[in-house]
């Protein structure tokens, strides 16, 4: 069984930086791709950003792209997602997620971490 296991939200200010991690135990690391999500209060859970099982294909949200960068470290076993130069309308629970084919539906993926929280003063 895998599981996730999300770390490094929290509060921080506009213009501000956060990294987030992932940490996966159970399965074989490599054979998955992995995403993150995120669900703001009373909005749907979206997509933010994926990697592919090797690392060599990612694909953001528009609302991110140039911001945020995820990265992968295979003998880790962790999954990063890199935050810079966040806003308030980041705020929201972001979750990290585990699937076999890299995509940017929920519906694509199999394991799912309990999330994080991330909150952007402005």
């Amino acid at each position: 069984q895998v599981q996730l296991v999300e770390s490094g939200g929290g509060l921080v200010q506009a213009g501000g930086s956060l990294r987030l991690s992932c940490a996966t135990s159970g399965g074989t690391f490599s054979r998955y791709a992995r995403g993150w999500f995120r669900q703001a209060p009373g909005k749907e859970r979206e997509f933010v950003a994926s990697i592919s099982k090797s690392g060599g294909s990612t694909t953001y949200a528009d609302s991110v792209k140039g911001r945020f960068t995820i990265s992968r470290d295979n003998p880790k076993n962790t999954v990063y997602l890199q935050m810079n130069s966040l806003k308030p309308e980041d705020t929201a629970v972001y979750y990290c997620a585990a699937g076999t084919s890299w995509d940017t539906m929920s519906s694509a993926y199999d394991y799912w971490g309990q999330g994080t929280q991330v909150t952007v003063s402005s």
